[in-house]
């Protein structure tokens, strides 16, 4: 199996706090890896790291092969990040939300289209603002993006937030489907049943640290 994430000793500082503190976690190609730890512990920041989002400190990382200390900027149109604020523009609409990503890496209009369908986010909801859904379909709106921009590693920050229990399904077959033709997820979650069936591997961070 091939190495997609590689972090050896990362530490990571938010403001004047640590928050990872010597990170050692390796994922490889095609696992669903499951983040777990009490709040604060550094899961959303490992993320983040990997997202090419927050510099690493001290201590090396690579994502797909791209060394993160050095040139942490260009993973970013290889991976996706989905977090608790979802990355919509809340002026535009569903269908302008996702084209806007679709752009970015020159996705067809059939994509869209299937990406729509995909997360039921098409018909009627196409032409809605995102500032007028509902929880559950911004979230949905969210990860319909993320399947556009044929993330190869997608990072997922308590993914199913907001999902009813038809949406919670349909998001885990999605993943699956996604490592099936090749992607890597790694997600933190509070859901431990759900996502520990989910999940391939469990890596508990506590302390901003992984064992």
């Amino acid at each position: 199996m091939d190495s997609v994430i590689e972090l050896k000793g990362v530490v990571a500082v938010l403001g004047n706090f640590p928050a990872l503190a010597g990170v050692d976690l390796s994922v490889e190609r095609g696992e669903i890896v499951l983040l777990q730890g009490p709040n604060g512990a550094g899961k959303t920041s490992i993320l983040r790291v990997c997202a090419g989002l927050m510099p690493i400190e001290r201590g090396s990382g690579h994502v797909l092969g791209i060394d993160l200390t050095t040139n942490r900027e260009a993973i970013r149109s290889r991976v996706g990040l989905l977090g608790h604020t979802n990355g919509l523009y809340l002026d535009l609409t569903v269908k302008q939300n996702i084209m806007f990503w679709a752009a970015t890496v020159n996705a067809t209009r059939a994509e869209v289209d299937a990406a729509m369908a995909t997360m039921r986010v098409d018909k009627r909801l196409a032409s809605v603002q995102a500032s007028q859904l509902s929880a559950g379909q911004r979230r949905r709106c969210a990860l319909a993006s993320l399947i556009v921009r044929r993330a190869e590693v997608w990072l997922l920050d308590e993914p199913h937030a907001g999902l009813d229990a038809q949406g919670r399904d349909e998001l885990d077959d999605l993943l699956r489907a996604a490592v099936s033709a090749g992607a890597t997820v790694m997600l933190a979650s509070h859901e431990s049943e759900r996502a520990t069936g989910l999940a391939t591997r469990i890596v508990t961070i506590d302390g901003g640290g992984a064992r």
